[in-house]
């Protein structure tokens, strides 16, 4: 046991759990979600291609089952579960999400409604054309190879990659502490980019983006954002694309009209935009649209009918792109691994330099490999040479001596390669041995010797051969041809200001009635008796707005989120109404402390338990989502505990705490934000605030006095001070309740 107990090493255990976890995000970015700068692949990728490569599934031969194709990847390469490895082989078939597809599919690989492929039993699958692209000349020592996870086989570092894929198709994923995200390019301009870098290396960025305009995506659509956008985004390798459907006006009989959306921005489901544009139409939020329909087939045709004729067809548009994922937005992070193998953003220049420099170094290895396996073919040549020169004797040879290898050594200096190769010869190809042949061989391959040593020993015949190689995968692939053709537009929208949908909503007066229990409702008109509303057994009034059926109404809750919820979305039956968790996402510990009527004229006093708080214009609290928009972050043990709309004529603020302490301050003293904790506005020992008063000074403070009257004192000299201050016992007479 002592011997044991020697043995035993301290250790804190924050810092192996630190080590261990650094560990693992290594791992999981360098063998998992991050890709290769050099060919725009991560592992599993790169294992699936190159184990379909090693079956010979290249474009010319049959398809094979999928299940086969996993099943290599898995027991040779890949050690993971097969779901994930055949959900890759799916995304490399389809040609809406892969703007290049590197695999070419058979069966049911999905859809763009959202489909998922059939099992991995059922599909088949094999290499594209341009898949052949990353394999080329593989075998000829081209990228270098290591051992795979149980050292039986060995598999590549990188692929040759013979053209930019990383840009081309695109590539995501998420890591520790890091993610990546690009988009897919036109393959055409990708290429030409490179060759200006080749021709002019000092190019910067803007050269560069005079060739690529922006992403391709391979579902089309349009992106709208500014060439300086776009130009900033490639600058720093990060940035937003904004990609709207595209769309047309389809005149109709008797002047009626319908809008046909043609493509769909890059990763949108369309069976999800559908079913949401749908709910939309029910719950009003769409007041424009009469229906919507897919007539699809291969192509997109997804069918909006307006509610009229006299209805502009680019507001409605614009209330859909403001609505639903026919304007969505793609974030570009350009976070990849390069050839050190460490993890880094990088700018548009950068990846294309990286390129050139991976094709620079594969030209350098094939050279080296051709060069090699020249001088090995030179030696033999010549030894067949000196065969054919002394032909009958070197059969004599061969003939009668015991040991015949070292006899042509010696006899004829040769060496043991060439004596190999005289001694391994057929008999049927001794009449192939004639000098003129020999000659014609050797002096081809000499002349094939002098280009390899060239591209080894010039970096301009170098990069002339990588200008020459991205040219002639633009006459494949260019925008020329089908598959080359750019997909994604570029247009400028002019801002046409915000469209107010309500325009078309009937301007009436409405009464917006909440309940106790939660339940929402209008009714038409101003109701003048609030007693005359009606509410399920049990249930009360809370709140009774009067208001406009274009408004909206803004709610507060105690953990210091607002909700707007539209006055023409609620219910306007005579019953009970739609409860707020249906109209809202509020959250389950949350509740409603305050409701209004919007205004963006409006400012609130927000105040937390803790006595903290600042004031909020009521433009900065419109929510857009159902899901609220947090503007007050509390403390742990804080909520918000009011939300007051504060007059034209407040310029005070009287407070008092639990502690029965009271304060009167400057409401200028108090900031004007967006979001946040706010200030301290009266300090506490063991308590917090009680109740608060926005107010005039010039017309006093008022409170309901003890003997149940009310109360206006004007003279606050005693209790006034800076904000933050403990405060004095409040006027004789406050109530006992700490409550104005």
């Amino acid at each position: 046991m002592a011997e044991f107990l020697e043995k035993v090493e301290t250790s804190q255990f924050k810092e192996e759990l630190s080590k261990r976890y650094v560990s693992y995000a290594l791992s999981t970015i360098m063998s998992r979600s991050l890709p290769d700068v050099r060919d725009g692949l991560k592992p599993v990728h790169r294992r699936l291609l190159y184990a379909m490569h090693q079956l010979n599934l290249n474009p010319a031969s049959a398809y094979k089952k999928c299940a086969r194709v996993v099943g290599d990847v898995i027991g040779k390469y890949h050690p993971h579960g097969d779901t994930a490895i055949y959900e890759t082989l799916v995304r490399l078939a389809q040609d809406f999400t892969v703007r290049y597809p590197l695999i070419d599919g058979q069966g049911n690989f999905g859809s763009i409604d959202g489909d998922n492929a059939a099992a991995m039993r059922y599909t088949e699958s094999k290499l594209t054309s341009i898949a052949m692209l990353m394999l080329e000349n593989i075998e000829q020592s081209a990228v270098i190879f290591k051992p795979t996870y149980d050292f039986q086989e060995e598999e590549p570092v990188v692929l040759p990659a013979a053209f930019p894929n990383l840009l081309a198709n695109g590539s995501e994923g998420i890591a520790v502490g890091m993610a990546t995200s690009i988009p897919p390019h036109n393959l055409d301009e990708l290429c030409a980019a490179i060759q200006l870098l080749i021709e002019k290396p000092e190019s910067i960025i803007e050269d560069l983006l005079t060739i690529i305009k922006g992403p391709d995506f391979p579902t089309g659509g349009v992106i709208i954002d500014s060439e300086a956008d776009i130009a900033n985004a490639y600058k720093i390798g990060k940035g937003c694309f904004r990609i709207r459907a595209i769309w047309e006006k389809e005149i109709m009989k008797s002047g009626l009209y319908q809008i046909i959306i043609k493509e769909l921005p890059y990763q949108v489901v369309k069976s999800k935009l559908i079913e949401k544009i749908d709910n939309l139409i029910d719950n009003k939020r769409l007041p424009l649209i009469a229906t919507i329909r897919d007539e699809s087939s291969s192509d997109i045709r997804i069918v909006i009918e307006p509610k009229s004729r006299t209805i502009d067809e680019n507001i409605l548009m614009e209330s859909l792109f403001k609505l639903t994922e026919l304007e969505s937005r793609f974030n570009m992070n350009m976070n990849v691994v390069n050839k050190d193998l460490i993890p880094g953003m990088m700018n548009l220049k950068e990846v294309l330099v990286a390129f050139i420099d991976h094709r620079e170094e594969v030209i350098l290895n094939l050279a080296r490999f051709k060069l090699d396996k020249i001088n090995a073919r030179l030696e033999i040549l010549a030894g067949l040479l000196i065969a054919y020169l002394n032909l009958d004797q070197v059969i004599e040879i061969i003939r009668y001596d015991d040991e015949p290898k070292e006899k042509l050594i010696a006899t004829f200096k040769l060496t043991e390669v060439q004596a190999e190769s005289i001694l391994n010869m057929r008999l049927r190809s001794l009449r192939k041995l004639e000098e003129i042949e020999i000659k014609k061989e050797s002096d081809g391959l000499v002349r094939d010797k002098v280009v390899a040593e060239q591209l080894i020993g010039s970096e301009s015949r170098r990069m002339k051969q990588i200008h020459l190689e991205l040219e002639e995968v633009k006459k494949k692939y260019g925008q020329k041809t089908e598959i080359g053709a750019r997909r994604t537009k570029f247009e400028i929208v002019k801002d046409i200001g915000v469209i107010s949908i309500d325009a078309f909503i009937p301007k009436e007066p409405a009464t917006v009635v909440i309940s106790s229990l939660g339940w929402a409702r209008f009714v038409k008109g101003h109701v003048s008796d609030a007693s005359s509303i009606k509410y399920k057994e049990g249930d009360s009034e809370k709140y009774v707005i009067k208001t406009l059926t274009t408004s909206s109404i803004v709610a507060f809750t105690k953990l210091g989120k607002f909700y707007t919820i539209p006055v023409s979305g609620l219910s306007k039956s005579k019953g009970d109404g739609e409860h707020l968790r249906i109209l809202i996402d509020l959250d389950q510990n949350d509740e409603i402390l305050s409701m209004f009527e919007y205004d963006e004229k409006d400012k609130f006093l927000l105040v937390s338990s803790k006595g903290k708080g600042f004031i909020v214009e009521a433009s900065a609290v419109c929510a857009q989502t159902r899901s609220g928009k947090m503007v007050m972050n509390l403390a742990a043990d804080a909520v918000a505990k009011f939300c007051i709309k504060l007059k034209e004529d407040d310029d005070h603020l009287a407070i008092i705490g639990t502690n029965r302490k009271f304060l009167v301050f400057s409401l200028e003293e108090i900031p004007l934000m967006k979001r946040g904790q706010g200030v301290t506005l009266q300090k506490y020992k063991n308590a917090e605030v009680s109740d608060l008063r926005p107010f005039a000074l010039a017309t006093g403070v008022g409170f309901k006095h003890t003997g149940s009257s009310d109360r206006i004192i004007t003279n606050l000299k005693l209790w006034i001070a800076k904000r933050g201050a403990v405060g004095k016992l409040p006027p004789a007479g406050f109530p006992r309740n700490n409550q104005f």
